[in-house]
């Protein structure tokens, strides 16, 4: 997730896919998925990508997994409006859940498997959940510096260059590097492993005071806003509004991202 505002994910809820529908196309064009497959979407959210993967198998299932129940009971309610019943969605850390061992054919995530503590230990979960042969795709965002969407808020906002995240710590930047994820992958039993990369924006909504408003209560905004005095925060939030400025368009605001979607499949050994 590019970052839900802090204590109103019902709220995200409203935004989120508009957010990343141009993502969530091009993940969707690459899952592959089958139409017996059992599917395990990973860091699910408000459950679009596992919907999607349930269309795609209707003689099978999908599973979506999040550590948060709020978002959890809104994917549901979406599931049941939609009239989907090969859905289901449970409470849970990827990193430590108690999956169904070898049953999954295919585990998808959309920017949900950046922030496990034990990348590891995590993805090696995951592989147990799998057959073998299984096949892993997720998208998940590259290094801070090539997505504009980071950088650019964070500079407006902080009045200077945004710090680098730590490549080795959680955080949505913590697969960025093609070396680290091989290395991870590999250690937890995945092969084959590929990395292509994408390139569209993020929409913040159709015009400025939209934009505003929801960039306003990212978790990333309020935080930096929080060590600054009255008169600063001020500053920052009128920088802020001519950040989003230069980035509407007749289509809305929209700042520039890269990721990656990384392929790759269990070792059948």
């Amino acid at each position: 997730m590019t970052g839900l505002p802090k204590g109103s994910p019902l709220r995200a809820a409203e935004h989120y896919d508009a957010e990343l529908f141009r993502h969530n196309e091009r993940l969707r064009a690459a899952t592959g998925i089958g139409p017996t497959d059992q599917v395990l979407d990973i860091g699910c959210g408000f459950g679009q990508s596992t919907r999607d993967a349930a269309r795609a198998a209707p003689s099978g299932s999908a599973l979506g997994v999040d550590v948060c129940e709020t978002m959890l009971e809104r994917a549901r309610r979406r599931t049941a409006q939609e009239q989907l019943s090969n859905v289901s969605y449970e409470l849970g850390d990827a990193q430590v859940h108690r999956f169904r061992p070898a049953h999954f054919d295919v585990v998808i995530s959309r920017f949900g498997t950046m922030f496990f503590g034990d990348p590891v230990a995590a993805f090696t979960n995951i592989a147990r959940a799998t057959r073998p042969g299984a096949r892993l795709v997720m998208m998940v965002w590259q290094c801070a510096d090539r997505n504009e969407w980071a950088s650019a808020i964070h500079r407006s906002v902080a009045g200077g260059a945004a710090p680098a995240d730590p490549p080795d710590e959680p955080g949505p930047f913590s697969l960025g590097d093609p070396s680290r994820v091989r290395c991870i992958l590999g250690a937890a039993g995945f092969t084959g492993i590929g990395l292509a990369e994408i390139h569209e924006p993020v929409y913040y909504g159709p015009d400025i005071a939209s934009a505003y408003e929801l960039v306003r209560d990212f978790k990333m905004t309020k935080d930096l806003l929080a060590g600054q005095e009255t008169a600063g925060a001020e500053r920052a939030l009128d920088r802020l509004r001519d950040t989003l400025a230069a980035h509407c368009t007749s289509d809305g605001v929209f700042f520039d991202s890269r990721a990656w979607i990384v392929t790759a499949r269990r070792s059948t050994k």
